[in-house]
């Protein structure tokens, strides 16, 4: 298992938080009460065992497809709607919608190949990932990535949990299909603005893959 460079400071801190909790347990409970001090050791363990986990980089291969727009994320499709964007477009758009789990998989990629058109850190609230005021009042970071098929809109939304968004992309760069766009620490969602029209192949309620999974087609 490959480890995310985004969680290096992460785990380094659980990891020393770990060591020291544990000292304790065993040199001040443990005498006295060896039993609590194991499932403090046991519980204090799980939880670095899940920051590992969380930011770990599966092995995965993206078949480059023009015609495919795939999830930028591991998740589960939560929206599909037709939205008037106010952000770039001023348009009409099919809004999908993919929600992580603070269990899922957290580098989100690319959907298509294409160039950055924009990119665009906006502050905001923390609403719950699923909140219908999310995709506009939350914290949150827009991409627009273009090519000779289609125009598309990538937008990491923060949640209650997730306060760090991450994006890799400046305007005028090239991008490839499948490659990172960035990262979201400990869950949210990420939103897809996609023009009317584009053949959608997921539906409410799928479980999606990052750079697997074919969302849609142009």
């Amino acid at each position: 298992m490959t480890i995310h460079r985004e969680g290096y400071k992460s785990i380094s801190i659980a990891a020393v938080i770990f060591i020291i909790i544990n000292l304790v347990a065993f040199n001040f409970i443990s005498p006295s009460m060896p039993v609590l001090a194991w499932i403090v050791f046991a519980v204090t363990l799980f939880l670095l065992l899940f920051i590992i986990s969380f930011f770990r980089i599966p092995q995965r291969v993206t078949p480059l497809n023009d015609h495919f727009i795939y999830s930028p994320c591991d998740g589960k499709v939560v929206v599909i709607e037709e939205i008037t964007d106010v952000e770039y477009f001023k348009d009409k758009r099919i809004q999908l919608s993919v929600f992580m789990s603070p269990a899922n998989v957290h580098v989100n990629v690319n959907p298509i190949a294409g160039e950055v058109k924009y990119s665009q850190y906006h502050k905001g609230k923390y609403l719950v990932a699923w909140h219908p005021k999310s995709s506009t009042e939350n914290e949150r970071h827009s991409v627009v990535l273009s090519n000779n098929r289609t125009t598309i809109l990538v937008k990491q939304i923060a949640g209650a949990l997730a306060k760090r968004i991450v994006n890799y992309l400046q305007p005028g760069q090239k991008v490839e299909q499948g490659a990172e766009l960035g990262f979201i620490k400990f869950g949210s969602r990420v939103d897809l603005l996609l023009p009317v029209g584009t053949k959608i192949n997921a539906k409410l309620g799928d479980v999606v893959k990052g750079g697997v999974t074919v969302l849609a087609e142009c």
